[in-house]
C-alpha cells in the first residue's frame, strides 16, 4: 500500500501524483493540515516535510519528491 502526505500548499505533492496517475497507481492521500495526520508523519519520519510516501509493502519510505518519483518508476514502472 502506497500512502502519500502531503500539503494541498506543497508544488512537489502535485508532482508526485502526476507520477502516480502515469503509473496507473494509487496512493491514500493524507493532508497534514489536519493535525492528527500531521504528528502521525512527525512520528513515523521525525519531521514535517512533504511530500512523504510510505510504501508499506516494500517497507519503504522517504521524502524529497524527486527521490520519491524515481523511486516510483524504479520499482513500478512496466518495463
Amino acid at each position: 500500500m502506497l500512502i502519500l502526505y502531503y500539503r494541498s500548499t506543497c508544488p512537489f505533492h502535485y508532482k508526485v501524483l502526476d507520477t502516480l496517475e502515469e503509473l496507473g497507481l494509487h496512493a491514500e492521500e493524507r493532508d497534514i493540515a489536519d493535525p492528527a495526520v500531521a504528528a502521525e508523519l512527525v512520528a513515523k519520519g521525525g519531521k514535517q516535510q512533504v511530500p512523504y510516501l510510505v510504501d508499506s509493502d516494500r517497507g519503504i519510505s522517504m521524502y524529497e519528491s524527486a527521490d520519491i518519483i524515481a523511486y516510483l518508476r524504479e520499482q513500478y514502472a512496466k518495463h
